[in-house]
Order: structure tokens, then sequence, then C-alpha cells
């Protein structure tokens, strides 16, 4: 059964950072093009990256680019965001997906707040 488990939100303060991890069951992320979306409150999901199969190429979206950064470890299975210089505008729930067919996490909530 193919299953994504998102944590590592929380509560940070403008600046801060957080990292977040994506659990996969069922299947071989490293076989995959993954991504991280997010969703913020009253709006549409929006993507905010991805990571390539094969040669673990990676894109982000120009508004978290040079502060978020995508990878997995193919070992755990498991993918990451590191997100750093967090704003109030990045707060919204984060999943990683998989793209080829929708299939998402539960999502983990990330505030960021003074």
């Amino acid at each position: 059964q193919v299953q994504l488990v998102e944590s590592g939100g929380g509560l940070v303060q403008p600046g801060g950072s957080l990292r977040l991890s994506c659990v996969a069951s069922g299947f071989a992320i490293n076989m995959y093009l993954m991504s991280w979306v997010r969703q913020a409150p009253g709006k549409g999901i929006e993507w905010v990256s991805n990571i390539y199969s094969g040669l673990d190429t990676t894109h982000y979206a120009d508004s978290v680019k040079g502060r978020f950064t995508i990878s997995r470890d193919n070992a755990k299975n498991t993918l990451y965001l590191q997100m750093n210089d967090l704003k109030p505008d990045d707060t919204a729930v984060y999943y990683c997906q998989r793209p080829i067919d929708g299939i998402r996490g539960q999502g983990t909530q990330v505030t960021v707040s003074s």
C-alpha cells in the first residue's frame, strides 16, 4: 500500500528554520518524481519544489528559491524539505506528493508568526 507520512511542522518565528520529513512506504521514492506542495488558509494548493529521480535535479517556486532545499535519503525512503529564513507567507499545511498519481500525505502544519 502506497503511503506518505509527513512530520516536522510547528510554530516558528520569522527568520527561523524547520525541516519537514516525509516517510514513504509501498514504493521507492528514488524511482519517482517527488514534490512538496502547500496550502495556505483560504487558498489553493501551491507547488513548492520537485526532486527528480535519477540525477536528483531539483526545482523550486520563486517564492522559496534560495531559502528551501528539497532532498531525499534513499536508504530511509524519506523525502525532506529544509526551510530557512521562514516568512509569515510560508504559513500553510505542507504535503509531500507523488505527482504521477497525485498521492499525498496527511500534511504537516507550518505556522510562521512572532
